[in-house]
């Protein structure tokens, strides 16, 4: 056999063992993520509260096959999954009662938290059962935790998180805003209120974000995802006032998939 013909030959093999290299391909980011554990951590944006569908075992922390955790491990199947987000959890409870699953070996965590910690809940009654004033001076007050003591709680949870999951990847999903401002509603809060309402969330969005990138942790805002599906938009993803109560302004199924699970995906 000639040189050509041996160099062609060589070159053809080459050719395919790059070829069969190339349909393989390299690992994605959502495989490599997929290879350890995943845990998803936080209150009740996170469990599911509002879409439905809740895990018979979740009792009160109202755990949704719903919810965005659940959605991406069956689309990713790591090789650990656990769901621990709790309705109600704030920065301190989900430290003390939900960093137990974290390990070496987790190589994900997703987390929301802060909400609680400033009585949005509360404040979202202050706003429906009170006055406008009632409402903007509950909105002030929480903005004002927002700003001097909720820094602080959010820094202890974040070093708990990553000194128990010392190699995971940790993403931090933020809070949409509640309301599309000149919207359809007719009733209910007035534009001050609800103007009021989605600045406190940007500030509240705001403060987990520059603490969870001091921390070292992929911050992913949902604004944009539920942009257009606010209350008052006429499609929205979140819950008005409803029964049962404790649906009221969390995400419908909905805005759990078309809300934070892309929010969650494209941060992974």
């Amino acid at each position: 056999m000639s040189v050509r013909r041996i160099w062609a030959s060589l070159s053809t093999l080459a050719i395919a063992a790059v070829a069969a290299i190339g349909v393989a391909g390299p690992a994605s980011a959502a495989d490599s993520a997929a290879a350890g554990g995943y845990v998803a951590l936080g209150d009740s944006y996170s469990s599911g509260v509002g879409a439905g569908s809740y895990i018979s075992d979740s009792g009160d922390c109202r755990r949704s096959t719903a919810a965005y955790p659940y959605l991406w491990q069956a689309a990713n199947s790591p090789a650990s999954f656990d769901f621990v987000a709790c309705s109600g959890a704030t920065t301190s409870s989900v430290a003390s009662s939900q960093l137990g699953v974290l390990s070496a070996s987790t190589s994900l965590v997703s987390v929301t938290a802060g909400g609680n910690d400033v009585g949005f809940a509360d404040v979202m009654q202050d706003c429906v059962l009170g006055s406008e004033a009632t409402c903007l001076a509950a909105v002030d007050a929480a903005v004002g935790q927002m700003n001097t003591t909720l820094p602080g709680s959010l820094d202890s949870l974040y070093d708990g998180i990553r000194a128990r999951a010392p190699q995971a990847q940790v993403v931090v999903l933020g809070y949409p805003r509640f309301y599309q401002l000149s919207g359809s509603c007719i009733a209910g809060l007035s534009e001050a209120e609800r103007a009021a309402i989605n600045n406190a969330s940007d500030v509240l969005n705001d403060v987990i974000a520059k603490r969870s990138a001091d921390a070292g942790f992929t911050f992913s805002s949902v604004v944009d995802e539920f942009t257009g599906h606010e209350l008052c938009s006429g499609d929205a993803w979140l819950h008005s006032v409803t029964v049962p109560v404790y649906n009221s302004y969390h995400p419908k199924a909905a805005g759990q998939s078309g809300g934070y699970l892309p929010a969650f995906r494209s941060a992974v």
